[in-house]
């Protein structure tokens, strides 16, 4: 259990705040993240790794000489914004272009993706190369729709290698997509993990069980099997892991068996013993071995094997020497540096468009929907989390409460400045996105900024601007993360809440009657998506865990659009609160 921290929301920022405080000699914060100190005499790619936090020594701690260049640190297993990527992208470039690596999970995707768009705006060459080693998660003939797991390290490492040789930009994503291409990873969980704050794990493995296919954001695995002796679970992950072995591949592989956060390192020698030993009886040579907490999800009880199958290059890569806070290996030579470049914040005022007074009225009206729709969610975090936890990380209701957070703080600031209805909804939406992070994060700033657009600074908007609002969140929403109704996402409830406003307003309701139909729509819709399997984001890999429970992020939906027009409106409220309530509290004697 993570016992030690403050406020739960900030324990992201505080550990980071004190990991620098300890490694300052070797690298820098910057926002979003942390970089290496000093510039290279000559251009050199910086390779930057991210992902949610939670996964110490992963990422802030692989940052060093021989490694990572640059960490994009998220909320616990959340994918960075837009905006930290963005930052820290620009304070590690070395002048030759930034690699953005990562797992394969969707908010990292979109995330990372946005960001390598504006440094490229920016005349800042930035690339993208996903892992995607977990067997488990997908079968070969979909092999790129796989999770990125402890292999993470072993791409990490040799992309980091070839940028500290001075290769190329395009020739150290190629080292990267050789090293995906040839590993592979198999996990099994013995225990869930604790969010700081949390009174139980995300999930509970039965006594005498074992979860096969575990993910390192506290997801459980995807299958429960019986407990079995250290000597049988090295050859259920050995024989596994080696029916991939690609056609013509050597016999020498860089092998990792990694901790997830609470298994002691004597078990984790023992087992080894037995998968050397299995790894040796099939032929095979094991170049410099790793066994260790590398990749982790908190207090996790799990461990996962890792083979990747070496040729003469990657091979020469993976030894290559590299020195951070937490992992080294060899001696790294030290080279002139110069002075860092200081990534400087623009601290002063936003101009604001002027605005007329009706719009202005209306800007105060959406602050403090804001406000009402932060102050449900905050209610409502620890119910979203357990529904997250049932098939994905858990960490919906966390993310959720500080995006609506940061939109409330943002949109008071505006008003208070004198901002129009589109320019207020501009900026929270920005900032839901900044902090809030993960999929969810990304999906609501675009939406929001959508349902601007159909806003202005100058009139007050009738009900048919509302409506088209509505529907543009969604149709930005979909265009940004692909997901079509029935595949168990937020636009399960999204899109009969667009689709019933309109309609309702089509039979000459009111706008606050057609609100209200389209909450009930939208709520029912969330609470009907528990008959649907999840075919997007986390969840999808435990697709079958899933049934039964409804999607966490058409539930906030519902809640959100609920307390909005109970604030606005002042209609009926009451039933988003109850419906996350009962998805909760049906998991009791289920997980």
């Amino acid at each position: 259990m993570t016992t030690i921290f403050n406020d739960p929301a900030e324990f992201t920022e505080e550990s980071l705040q004190g990991f620098v405080r300890l490694h300052g000699a070797g690298l820098r914060a910057v926002p979003g993240g942390v970089v290496r100190r000093g510039r290279a005499a000559e251009p050199r790619v910086a390779v930057i790794l991210g992902g949610g936090s939670g996964h110490y020594p992963a990422f802030a701690g692989l940052v060093g000489p021989g490694f990572g260049a640059g960490a994009v640190v998220g909320n616990l297993f959340t994918s960075p914004s837009t905006a930290q990527a963005y930052s820290v992208g620009h304070a590690a470039d070395q002048g030759a272009g930034v690699i953005f690596t990562y797992g394969n999970y969707a908010g990292d995707v979109m995330n990372f993706g946005l960001a390598g768009e504006r440094l490229g705006e920016d005349g800042v060459a930035a690339r993208q190369v996903i892992v995607t080693d977990d067997i488990a998660s997908a079968p070969p003939s979909r092999s790129s729709e796989r999770r990125g797991i402890a292999g993470d390290f072993i791409v990490f490492k040799i992309m980091g290698a070839a940028a500290e040789r001075g290769m190329a930009l395009d020739e150290v994503v190629a080292f990267g997509e050789r090293a995906n291409a040839v590993t592979y990873s198999l996990g099994v969980a013995f225990s869930g993990c604790t969010f700081p704050g949390a009174k139980e794990p995300h999930f509970t493995v039965p006594a005498g069980k074992m979860g096969l296919g575990l993910g390192i954001h506290g997801e459980p695995g995807l299958e429960d099997i019986d407990w079995m002796p250290a000597r049988e679970l090295a050859r259920l992950l050995v024989e596994r892991v080696l029916e991939e072995r690609p056609a013509g591949a050597s016999g020498r592989v860089a092998v990792l068996l990694n901790g997830l956060g609470s298994t002691k390192q004597e078990e984790l020698f023992l087992l080894w013993g037995h998968v050397a030993e299995l790894l040796e009886d099939r032929g095979l040579e094991l170049v410099a071995p790793e066994v260790g907490e590398l990749v982790t999800s908190l207090d996790m009880g799990g461990v996962s094997l890792t083979v990747a199958w070496l040729d003469e290059e990657l091979e020469s890569l993976w030894l290559d020497p590299a020195l951070t806070p937490a992992w080294q290996r060899g001696h790294v030579v030290a080279q002139a540096l110069g002075d860092d470049d200081v990534l400087e914040e623009v601290v002063g005022v936003d101009e604001f468009p002027e605005a007329s007074a009706d719009s202005q009225a209306v800007a105060g009206v959406i602050a403090s929907a804001l406000t009402a729709a932060a102050n449900v969610v905050r209610e409502c975090e620890h119910d979203l989390g357990r529904v997250d936890a049932v098939a994905a990380d858990g960490d919906h209701g966390r993310g959720m409460v500080k995006g609506t957070r940061a939109a409330e703080a943002a949109a008071r600031t505006a008003s208070a400045r004198g901002a129009g209805a589109r320019t207020l909804l501009e900026h929270a939406a920005d900032a839901w996105a900044a902090e809030a992070g993960g999929t969810s994060g990304v999906l609501w700033g675009a939406g929001l900024r959508a349902f601007a657009r159909c806003l202005d600074d100058t009139h007050r908007p009738d009900a048919n601007a509302v409506s088209r609002g509505a529907q543009a969140f969604v149709a930005a929403v979909q265009q940004l993360g692909g997901a079509a109704e029935g595949d168990k996402t937020f636009v399960d409830a999204a899109l009969p809440f667009a689709r019933g406003l309109a309609d309702r307003l089509a039979a000459a309701s009111s706008l606050a009657l057609a609100w209200e139909g389209a909450v009930h729509a939208a709520i029912e819709a969330a609470e009907g998506t528990a008959s649907l399997e999840p075919k997007k984001g986390r969840a999808r890999p435990l697709r079958e865990r899933s049934l039964g429970h409804p999607d966490p992020g058409a539930l906030s939906f519902g809640l959100v659009v609920e307390a909005v027009g109970a604030e606005i409106f002042g209609t009926e409220a009451g039933a988003g609160i109850a419906s996350a309530r009962r998805a909760s509290e049906g998991l009791e004697g289920t997980e």
